[in-house]
């Protein structure tokens, strides 16, 4: 059973929730400019990994046959068959039952948007056979992040809310595009779409590179429309050092440290950010 559940984990890649949760937990006291009821912390955070959970299972799901063919990804649980379609797919699906309900328990308005979310979630994996700019779709995804959580604990969406959306969208969207640097030959031979592909590796990173420089304006632009004071404004800037390194660590000849970048650095910069935000609320303001 134990087994089991850490093949489960691993499937949906569980431990990189931590790319959603900070930011998702930032817009929280960026609009509360405090702490919300726990009850609604409680909900968010359901509706945050339930979403993300869903949507990885759906991408295993429809990746499969790519997945066995793919010399990065052919030992992946979905790709090796140890865990079967149909428990993807209920993995999925219940999940989204979980999101739609958490949605519910926030407010009618954030109810009645959830099937966007979820028709996101699932438009993303089909995305890299139609489409190079695939990436942007998973940036909606995360973009609808703060403009949900605004929506859940204010019944309408602030402005503030709207800047950080687009800041996540970019920064998502961003290291996707070095994400999928490792999949470019493969991608090629397998006529699936992507920037990369389209544009080649130097011009790709050139366009993430410019995704973050958006996301480090968007981030200023959040704070100012949230009225945050100069903590905010002195991590940000901390933050976009972080940024920077990422992007030292690509090189179009060298690809090697895609997953530190990808993993490590990322996993950094939404932890720092919420951080920032704690400090401004509580201690800056």
């Amino acid at each position: 059973m134990i087994n089991k559940i850490k093949t489960y984990l691993e499937l949906v890649k569980f431990s990189h929730t931590i790319f959603a949760i900070p930011f998702g937990l930032s817009a929280v006291f960026i609009i509360e400019k405090g702490f919300p009821s726990w009850e609604k912390i409680f909900w968010i955070l359901v509706a945050l990994v339930s979403a993300r959970t869903a949507g990885m299972a759906f991408n295993r799901f429809v990746d499969r046959p790519i997945d066995a063919k793919n010399p990065r990804t052919k030992n992946w649980p979905s790709a090796k068959g140890e865990v079967r379609p149909n428990e993807i797919m209920a993995l999925g699906l219940i999940s989204s039952i979980i999101f739609i309900f958490s949605a519910y328990k926030l407010n009618m308005l954030a109810f009645w948007l959830s099937p966007m979310v979820i028709l996101l979630l699932l438009l993303y994996p089909a995305g890299k056979r139609f489409t190079s700019y695939v990436h942007l779709i998973l940036g909606l995804v995360y973009f609808l992040i703060p403009i949900a959580v605004s929506i859940a604990l204010k019944g309408s969406i602030e402005i503030s809310t709207i800047f950080l959306g687009i800041a996540m969208a970019f920064w998502v969207a961003g290291f996707d595009i070095l994400y999928a640097l490792q999949d470019y030959e493969f991608d090629k031979s397998f006529g699936l779409y992507s920037i990369p592909v389209k544009y080649g590796i130097k011009n790709a990173i050139l366009i993430s590179r410019t995704f973050h420089f958006i996301t480090f304006i968007c981030l200023i632009l959040t704070g100012v429309f949230a009225d945050l004071s100069y903590v905010y404004f002195a991590g940000v800037f901390i933050l976009s050092g972080f940024l920077v390194y990422e992007h030292l660590l690509i090189k179009e000849d060298d690809l090697s440290k895609i997953n530190k970048a990808f993993f490590t650095v990322n996993g950094f910069i939404s932890i720092i950010f919420s951080i920032v935000v704690l400090l401004d609320v509580f201690i800056g303001g």
